[in-house]
């Protein structure tokens, strides 16, 4: 019976995941169910990192609430936890990174922000989420790379795209700006882009390793 279970899937990688905790048993991104399921077979930790948006229902409240109160410890960041975890921590549950703490404050309030497509054989993203490239216009801005208008208006391209069709190279391809102005952000993806939703599965699962195991 594993003590510690994380539902992973295209937030980061499983090798990756599994050099840094190597005690967990790890499994796809999590349906509706599967919380329940997993603290029926009376585990100790529930990592919820990614969940499925379209191709099943969602993880439900319900069971998070069920697996805090039969004594489970639930922790949730990156993309489906950090929605539940932002919903659920005043009864328990423990969220971990930036995504968490945007949609606890109300910075982030759709589901849609951290939506995305993968291929489930090789787990690799198909589609961007937006939550990554809020956070990569962000330190395009910083860095002078565009202007906080540019910055803006292509955050409402991509916003205006139904989330599996988010793609810089689409976004960018429609984006209103001038040639210099987009090359310039072209190139800052290739070589800065931010992953949020990778750094914060990382930090959950040092979390996990660092108060659990």
């Amino acid at each position: 019976m594993p003590e510690i279970i994380v539902f992973l899937g295209p937030s980061c990688d499983l090798g990756t995941a599994t050099r840094i905790l190597p005690e967990a048993e790890f499994r796809p991104p999590a349906a509706r169910g599967d919380i329940a399921a997993a603290a029926a077979e009376g585990v100790r930790v529930i990592g919820l990192i990614d969940g499925v948006f379209l191709q099943d229902c969602a993880v439900g409240h319900r069971e998070v609430l069920g697996a805090l109160r039969a004594g489970v410890v639930v922790i949730g960041a990156s993309s489906m936890g950090a929605l539940r975890a932002a919903e659920l921590d005043s009864l328990g549950m423990i969220g971990i990174g930036e995504v968490y703490h945007r949609f606890r404050s109300g910075a982030l309030e759709s589901d849609d922000e951290v939506a995305l497509v993968y291929d489930p054989e090789s787990g690799c993203a198909l589609s961007e989420p937006l939550v990554n490239m809020r956070a990569t216009l962000e330190a395009a801005v910083q860095a002078r790379t565009v202007s906080a208008e540019d910055a803006e208006s292509v955050l409402r391209a991509a916003r205006s795209l139904y989330f599996p069709e988010r793609t810089w190279s689409g976004v960018l391809r429609t984006v209103p700006l001038g040639e210099e102005q987009r090359a310039r952000l072209a190139a800052f993806v290739r070589t800065s882009a931010v992953d949020l939703k990778r750094a914060d599965a990382l930090a959950a699962l040092e979390y996990i390793r660092a108060h659990f195991t």
